[in-house]
């Protein structure tokens, strides 16, 4: 597979076929391959691109926690460096994260959202009380008498109420992580002015279908598909369906 080099960073990426450029950002804790139901066959009448994050798969993990506008400005080189000019993203979660970013910086043909990230949760109380107490309790055992005391007990108190994409973590993306979940991109919404789909499953936990119908509402010229019974990787679990109407968005291609 072919490497882009960035800021020292390798980054894997998978292209093939001809055509307009069609370019796959994927989720927190997958890869490019992540979207293989959907790149062969895309790949048959587009110029399909789809990379590697940096701290995924083949791609070199940053060397400082990245922050979203890091791997935005990373994908952006990315796309100069390959001179795609106005491609369709198609992001994932996270890289629906990157995408709502990237319509700031780049002119697109059109943005494909699935399942994405970008509106903060509603935290309810339960969550509040152990964030805080777990900030707490780390500013307690940040006290000299304890810190050695304490340094366990704060680990496994972090590794219980922790996501598992934290846990399956490395120590640098963990401190990624912990930058970019909560960043709210509903406000860069309504400046998006290339035609959006959407699509999501309707069982989605991780990206619940209520953020789907916040997009859809907020963005001027976009269109919501559920489907039902699919979770928050909705393209895999119905990845025909998905395809039928990828295809009828981008014109048939």
């Amino acid at each position: 597979m072919p490497i882009f080099t960035y800021d020292a960073l390798q980054i894997n990426y998978e292209r093939a076929g001809s055509g307009n450029p069609i370019l796959f950002l994927h989720g927190w804790g997958t890869n490019l391959e992540s979207f293989s139901c959907l790149f062969d066959p895309l790949a048959k009448s587009n110029d399909v691109i789809a990379i590697d994050f940096p701290g995924f798969g083949k791609s070199t993990e940053p060397m400082t926690p990245w922050s979203l506008d890091d791997y935005t400005k990373m994908t952006l080189a990315f796309i100069k460096h390959l001179n795609l000019q106005n491609p369709t993203l198609i992001g994932h979660s996270f890289g629906g994260r990157v995408s709502i970013k990237l319509c700031e910086a780049l002119k697109l043909d059109k943005l494909i959202l699935i399942n994405s990230a970008g509106i903060k949760p509603k935290r309810k109380s339960g969550y509040l009380l152990r964030v805080y107490g777990y900030k707490f309790f780390k500013a307690v055992a940040s006290l000299p008498l304890l810190s050695f005391i304490l340094k366990e007990p704060l680990e496994a108190y972090r590794e219980l109420y922790s996501s598992s994409d934290y846990k399956q973590a490395s120590v640098i993306m963990k401190q990624v992580l912990s930058k970019v979940v909560n960043e709210d991109l509903r406000e860069r919404l309504h400046s998006i002015q290339v035609p959006v789909l959407l699509i999501w499953g309707d069982k989605d936990t991780s990206t619940p279908l209520e953020d789907a119908k916040l997009m859809e509402k907020m963005i001027p010229n976009a269109g919501l598909v559920v489907f039902e019974g699919a979770g928050h990787f909705s393209y895999q679990e119905q990845p025909s369906r998905a395809l039928t109407i990828i295809r009828t968005f981008l014109g048939g291609q």
